[in-house]
């Protein structure tokens, strides 16, 4: 298929700049794979819609802060950093933003001067190794120092960022956020509350979960004309041994596998053999999963509304059908829903 298959128009008003108060009250469309007809719900319907024994799989990891601002120890000229994960201790890997390259050796003053780092090398993508002093913890500094790196389309001033970045770091995040290592949310999760899980959880429907640290990788443009050509970037991802025992569970006793996000559909979708059995492992998924696939772990999936022309929108295509898809996206639209990381979702079943 090429990647113009996956475009589509989207009024700029219907992306969410700001989330909802609250957060299970956005709106979700239920979408009927097999008769191919969608109704309108909210995501606080769940308790209604999914049926015990289901399973509700979420993504537990947490959005770091991220991105740092400083400047060349040599020039003074002005860099940003969003720092990505620790390839070993001391030595982490980072997005650059700033002109010039700074070159392997230099120095960049982070925070105000508050602390020194060493450019180590380059690497593909416009990111650097940096050398981080081994005193100085990386996820203490960024809690005390870094901001929460937003997607690209959520636009907030300077003043403003300042002023909302308390609630971002509240918002931009799921309740139930417990391993630190992402830079961007699996948003489908952020549209729950404590008290929905746990109306959930009375009616039968269990919850378990997966790590997947999601990368800059989700934002990234699909370039290539055909989708086949593209390369998704790896992610660091966990299975736990009581996750994939509950799994295994649940399709023995008849209930559906309900990934909530597209993270979870790439962890479990990586983590399962042939015969559909989830293992449990550690590692890094580059998985690509766009029309046709075939769907082993996954039985039904929540997900927000998704760019045009991205690999998530192609994820979803796969799981539903792209005409299926492309005429739910129709509705979203002239129904004025939501869209993107802060929005609205629909849940595939």
């Amino acid at each position: 298929m090429k990647t113009s298959d996956f475009d589509y128009d989207l009024p700029p008003e219907l992306i969410a700049q700001h989330p909802l108060q609250e957060r299970s009250q956005a709106r979700m469309m239920i979408v009927d794979r097999a008769t191919g007809v969608w109704r309108h719900g909210r995501v606080a319907d769940l308790s209604e819609v999914l049926r015990a024994p289901d399973l509700l799989v979420v993504n537990d990891t947490r959005v770091i802060p991220a991105r740092l601002e400083g400047r060349k120890e040599a020039t003074g000229g002005r860099v940003e950093l969003l720092m990505l994960e620790e390839r070993r201790p001391g030595l982490w890997e980072a997005m650059y933003g700033g002109a010039r390259r700074p070159k392997p050796g230099s120095v960049l003053i982070l925070a105000e001067g508050r602390l020194r780092v060493r450019v180590a090398e380059w690497v593909s993508g416009g990111r650097l190794l940096l050398e981080w002093p081994l005193n100085q913890s990386v996820l203490d500094f960024l809690e005390a120092r870094g901001s929460t790196p937003l997607p690209p389309y959520i636009r907030r001033g300077k003043g403003k960022q300042a002023r909302v970045e308390a609630e971002d770091r509240a918002r931009y995040q799921t309740v139930y956020a417990r391993e630190p290592g992402a830079v961007a949310a699996p948003t489908a999760g952020l549209h729950f509350t404590r008290e929905l899980l746990s109306s959930l959880e009375g009616r039968g429907i269990g919850c378990v979960a997966i790590t997947l640290h999601v990368g800059p990788g989700t934002f990234k443009p699909v370039k290539a004309d055909d989708i086949e050509q593209h390369i998704m970037e790896s992610e660091r991802y966990v299975v736990p041994e009581a996750t994939a025992r509950a799994i295994r569970e649940t399709r023995a006793a008849g209930g559906r596998i309900v990934a909530v996000g597209s993270t979870v559909v790439r962890a479990l979708e990586t983590a399962v053999d042939e015969n559909g059995m989830v293992r449990a492992e550690t590692g890094r998924s580059a998985l690509f999963i766009r029309p046709p696939f075939r769907f082993r772990a996954v039985d039904a999936m929540l997900t927000n509304f998704h760019l045009p022309r991205s690999t998530l929108l192609m994820m979803i295509s796969a799981m539903a059908g792209h005409e299926l898809v492309r005429r739910c996206y129709a509705e979203a639209i002239r129904e004025r829903y939501r869209f993107y990381s802060f929005g609205d979702c629909m849940l595939i079943l």
